[in-house]
């Protein structure tokens, strides 16, 4: 808000100055804080969110064959990413759980946390919306397909969850893009491209953590995790899941 349009504050606006005034030194200590509604009609305009991170940290992009199917299945693909947000902060849930020795881990998890249970809550309301019916979906094979590959030891374990967790945001957010440029639905596109930006930090908050756990760099396990992540997108898979790979 620029000084100039800034009205006086008088008494009765002391409790919204130090509320404004808490805020501002959250989000100078890297805490961004969540102000969006469950209900999608009331979001924010959406920004513009540099995504070249996101492609750089990925090993290949999303087939066109993916989007297609996806475009032509909108309704399991809508359930399919509340199921994502539900899991996300499932995960998140039990390292806050697992690693209560860290302020800030904890702190970033809780943050996690909030934001993926909006985002669940934001999608349950687009499905109602839409009045489809939740419906049973197994698991596809993307997530399973990385975790095979975990460490059975510990701290070495969790630092290969959170790299996976990584991928798996970052690939969301490639994932919501590309849906955004081509899905003839206005009010669905705007919220895809509104994800864009917590999901596009999200990745980078999953590997600043899985580091913080490991006392040796972490970029050989996320160099493989890579391979194996970009193996899972663009070989030929028989379900189509939000995170699936090209259909078969």
């Amino acid at each position: 808000m620029n000084k100039e349009n800034m009205k006086p504050i008088n008494s009765s606006d002391n409790a919204l100055n130090d509320e404004l005034m808490n805020d501002n030194d959250m989000a100078k200590d890297g805490i961004e804080i969540e102000k969006d509604s469950a209900d999608i009609t009331q979001l924010r305009t959406p920004i513009k969110v540099d995504l070249s991170p996101v492609y750089n940290f990925l090993g290949t992009q999303t087939t066109q064959a993916w989007v297609d199917a996806a475009i032509n299945n909108l309704p399991l693909i809508i359930q399919d990413h509340a199921n994502c947000e539900k899991k996300a902060a499932g995960t998140a849930m039990n390292l806050i759980f697992r690693y209560e020795f860290s302020y800030d881990l904890q702190c970033k998890l809780a943050q996690l946390i909030r934001e993926e249970m909006l985002h669940y809550e934001q999608v349950l309301g687009i499905m109602n919306e839409r009045g489809l019916e939740w419906k049973y979906l197994s698991a596809g094979r993307y997530a399973k397909g990385m975790l095979k590959h975990k460490r059975t030891y510990e701290p070495a374990a969790m630092v290969d969850v959170l790299i996976i967790g990584a991928f798996i945001e970052a690939r969301s957010c490639e994932r919501f893009a590309s849906l955004a440029e081509v899905i003839d639905d206005e009010r669905l596109a705007k919220y895809y491209r509104y994800l864009l930006k917590s999901e596009s930090r999200h990745f980078e908050d999953y590997l600043a953590l899985a580091q913080s756990l490991s006392e040796d760099n972490i970029d050989e396990r996320v160099a493989f995790f890579k391979e194996v992540e970009s193996e899972l997108i663009s070989s030929p898979d028989t379900e189509l899941r939000f995170h699936s790979g090209t259909p078969a």
